[in-house]
């Protein structure tokens, strides 16, 4: 049974817990076929509702999938596995295009916010009781998201864009409902999915974001959530356009039960305008991020949405951390209210390096993709083969398997890091570890 490995235990808890050490341990391989029910409980001498109930866990966890008659088996890409796990190890001497960070160029300095920050806390310490979120903070936000077309609603503080949202799917949705998920899409957002035990229904994305048809599919086979990146789409740089927009809206209008997620991280970074989604269906949220514009350590973001998803937001939080540090929240208002940067520069300055990428590797016969944000996708036939001769070039960039469900094969070169005169060898090394071409020297 299941080679060297024994499923162990006689309770369903203890049966689920034996399953998941040796799928840590690699004992039991993704894409492994777990033992029949009825089998394996004569095999442990429980009740075959023991079984069922130890799988049935499992797979609330995204640990394993049940294909009908095929059988239960461990997850190509179970919760326990973060995609993180799949990042490449940069050598000495290799430059790093593989991160997804921010340039620390373009972000601000902090030490007069942060010393401000801690001036006002010595004025008015933030202790229990008080408000979750700063007043100040809070109206700024919302003028910002009204000046963006959101619609009106209740604004709540997290810790970062995948707190809001890991927050908005729970307060609504239950183990074994689906969601639908940009594919490629953010590799975080597509772990934290089955790590809840929910199922991720993949659709894709071109330059104008998700695809109305795929999105029409999964929203036509029962998805109950879905979640779009507006701008700066992680891996492909997607951003939806207005004449996108409508037809998304029309979509979701007739599915107005369907929950609908919008992260905009590339609020700061990108000067496309924003054409949000909400509002259509009963219960939505728009998620803000300072991570890409103000630094990825000030772990803050601003989620608005209807009253009663903020509402539950906000009563889970309260059981939980109770609120984002106020000193944190005073240092990104003190951002805001100084201008600390210029959000048409940053948007410019990544744009010129991304677009100067794009024009570079179409000259040598390799399309890649990159409207907005700081990252390009590239499809490749061969990714393993590609990272790896990329390696051997100088150049560390993102195995898509990082970002895929179902989509083909691909590549993210993280733009952030790279100067005018790093733009023709890279391109060089892409096109040769594609074939495409042979590498030149640069002295």
């Amino acid at each position: 049974m299941l080679g060297e490995y024994r499923i162990e235990g006689r309770r369903a808890s203890e049966i689920a817990a034996s399953v998941e050490r040796a799928i840590g341990a690699g004992e039991l391989q993704p894409g492994e076929v777990l033992p029949p029910l009825r089998e394996l409980a004569v095999y442990l001498e429980v009740n075959p509702n023991t079984v069922a109930s130890a799988y049935r866990t499992l797979r609330d966890r995204g640990v394993i999938e049940t294909a009908g008659r095929r059988g239960s088996r461990v997850r190509s890409r179970p919760a326990s596995t973060p995609r993180e796990a799949l990042r490449v190890e940069v050598p000495p001497g290799v430059r790093d295009a593989s991160d997804g960070n921010p340039d620390p160029a373009l972000l601000p300095p902090l030490e007069r916010a942060l010393a401000e920050a801690a001036a006002r806390s010595a004025r008015r310490p933030a202790l229990y009781g008080t408000p979750a979120v700063d007043e100040d903070l809070a109206a700024l936000a919302r003028s910002a998201l009204a000046a963006d077309g959101v619609t009106e609603g209740p604004v709540a503080v997290t810790s970062g864009s995948l707190d809001a949202i890991e927050r908005v799917l729970s307060v609504h949705l239950r183990p074994g409902d689906t969601v639908a998920v940009e594919d490629p899409g953010w590799g975080s957002l597509l772990d934290l999915i089955p790590a809840l035990g929910l199922r991720p229904v993949p659709v894709g994305v071109d330059d104008e974001g998700p695809l109305p048809e795929q999105l029409a599919r999964a929203l036509d086979g029962g998805a109950r959530a879905v979640v779009i990146t507006d701008r700066a789409q992680n891996p492909t740089g997607a951003a939806v356009s207005r004449a996108r927009a409508g037809e998304l809206r029309g979509l979701l209008a007739d599915h107005s039960g369907v929950l609908l997620i919008e992260d905009d991280h590339g609020h700061g970074i990108v000067d496309l305008p924003l054409h949000p989604l909400s509002g259509v269906t009963d219960h939505w949220a728009l998620v803000r991020s300072t991570a890409k514009a103000y630094g990825p350590d000030l772990r803050l973001a601003v989620l608005t949405g209807d009253a009663v998803t903020v509402d539950r937001v906000r009563g889970r939080q309260g059981l939980g951390p109770g609120w984002v540090s106020h000193l944190l929240q005073d240092t990104v208002l003190h951002l805001w209210r100084t201008s600390a940067i210029d959000p048409t520069a940053v948007a410019g300055a990544y744009g010129r390096r991304r677009d100067a990428l794009i024009r570079a590797l179409d000259e040598r016969g390799v399309r890649a993709r990159g409207r907005s944000g700081m990252n390009v996708w590239v499809p490749v036939p061969d990714e393993t083969g590609a990272v790896a001769r990329l390696l051997h070039s100088g150049w560390a960039v993102a195995p898509g398997a990082r970002f895929r469900l179902q989509s083909p094969p691909g590549i993210r070169i993280t733009v952030s890091g790279l100067t005018d005169h790093d733009i023709p060898p890279v391109a060089d090394a892409v096109a040769t570890a594609v074939g495409r071409g042979e590498a030149r020297r640069y002295e």
